[in-house]
């Protein structure tokens, strides 16, 4: 007996919950500042829960907007900018307490930096930035989120590591972070170059 075909379900586009995936990134950037506090004061396993509520509500922002339509240029920029924005935090914090050296604290700084910068003056110049993650920078994010937390768990007693994994971890974070780093410079003057070329053709 034929059966009928089952209809993907239909996007909620009530406008009261809308931006609720907007709100709960927002308020994914606000654990930075006590996420900071408590690396920085070595209170290591309450900045452990603050880690896992940060990619519980991650993974909730983008189910809802995935499942109920919700998607938007706006949560496009402020979910990698929450991801980023808390990573730096780890970072910097965990310089805070010693337990990186400076220099990696200001490779994570400064690529991120020189990817803000360029991306506001694409905003500027040329027109509307559209993230487009590649490869390289997902495997560099989840390569800082592993070294982070493992450092994480580490200082909190939880996982007992030998230096030498550390310092595996730590240098593995520094190539990929100049990689991916040098990866979107040339890419995006690559794509700013082509944008000046189109419009004086």
């Amino acid at each position: 007996m034929p059966t009928t075909p089952r209809m993907p379900p239909t996007p909620n586009t009530d406008s009261r919950w809308r931006h609720l995936p907007n709100a709960i990134t927002l308020a994914r950037i606000v654990l930075v500042v006590p996420l900071v506090w408590l690396i920085a004061s070595h209170r290591f396993e309450a900045a452990l829960i603050v880690v896992a509520v940060a990619g519980a509500s991650d993974a909730l922002d983008g189910l809802l907007a995935k499942r109920c339509g919700w998607q938007s240029w706006l949560g496009g920029v402020l979910d990698p900018l929450a991801d980023k924005l808390l990573l730096v935090a780890c970072f910097v914090s965990l310089d805070l307490a010693d337990a990186i050296p400076d220099w990696l604290m200001w490779l994570v700084v400064g690529r991120d930096f020189v990817i803000a910068a360029g991306a506001t003056a694409y905003h500027l110049l040329i027109g509307r930035v559209v993230p487009q993650p590649s490869l390289l920078s997902k495997l560099t994010t989840f390569i800082q989120i592993v070294c982070a937390l493992a450092l994480l768990l580490k200082l909190s007693g939880l996982l007992p590591l030998p230096d030498a994994v550390d310092d595996t971890l730590i240098w593995l974070t520094a190539l990929a972070t100049v990689a991916s780093g040098v990866h979107y410079v040339v890419v995006w003057s690559h794509k700013a170059l082509e944008a000046r070329r189109r419009e004086n053709a």
